[in-house]
């Protein structure tokens, strides 16, 4: 597996880099200090399964950068890390196709909990931002639980899958936090998927939010 990681400073590289290794010693990542040398490296990378982009590296020019990575090397799902990680922030990397965000302030354990998820191509985004992000819905809107437009087509136990995906909990929690198989978490998310018409965690995340969903 070759992972492209994308960051000008030495230490944070370092222990991305560690608690990668710490997953697959023999998983190769490819460093980068700039965005230009993030693209030349990602150019010369086949395969590449993964691509980690500081927001505010030299040449970055904030989702700009995101927006060429993903021009240029659409099928590689493409993470943010930062420094600061706002709601505001997260939103928009989803909303420009990032697979994920990810704060360089996570400890260790939940940095490498956020990059089992993403390597198992799905979504990481901080579970207070999403629910910050939930409840600013909610306030705007006025609903205390909205039972409209997509929500209103999920069953009970959808709902209860959605609320946990939205608090930012990977299959495997939401399966002990339910008393469930995580292959039934699966088949459930599946159902949410197929009635919000959409293929992936992100995506459904984004309409629950936009829904005013509340953790």
């Amino acid at each position: 597996m070759n992972i492209l990681l994308a960051d000008d400073h030495d230490l944070v590289r370092e222990t991305i880099r560690f608690f990668l290794e710490k997953i697959d010693p023999a998983m190769k990542v490819i460093e980068a200090r700039t965005f230009g040398e993030a693209l030349e490296a990602a150019g010369r990378t086949e395969p590449l399964d993964l691509i980690l982009l500081d927001l505010k590296m030299p040449g970055m020019n904030g989702l700009a950068g995101l927006d060429t990575m993903r021009r240029r090397f659409a099928k590689v799902p493409t993470v943010i890390i930062s420094g600061f990680v706002g709601r505001e922030d997260v939103m928009q990397a989803i909303h420009h196709g990032a697979a994920g965000v990810i704060p360089k302030t996570l400890g260790s354990k939940a940095m490498l909990g956020a990059l089992r998820l993403v390597l198992a191509g799905e979504t990481f985004v901080p579970a207070m931002v999403a629910r910050d992000e939930a409840e600013a819905s909610e306030a705007e809107s006025g609903a205390e639980l909205p039972d409209e437009g997509p929500i209103q087509g999920l069953t009970a136990r959808e709902r209860e899958v959605l609320k946990l995906l939205v608090a930012g909990m990977t299959n495997k929690e939401i399966a002990k936090r339910l008393g469930i198989q995580e292959v039934t978490v699966k088949l459930h998310l599946r159902g949410i998927f197929r009635k919000f018409n959409v293929t992936n965690r992100t995506q459904a995340l984004r309409i629950a939010i936009q829904n005013g969903w509340r953790v």
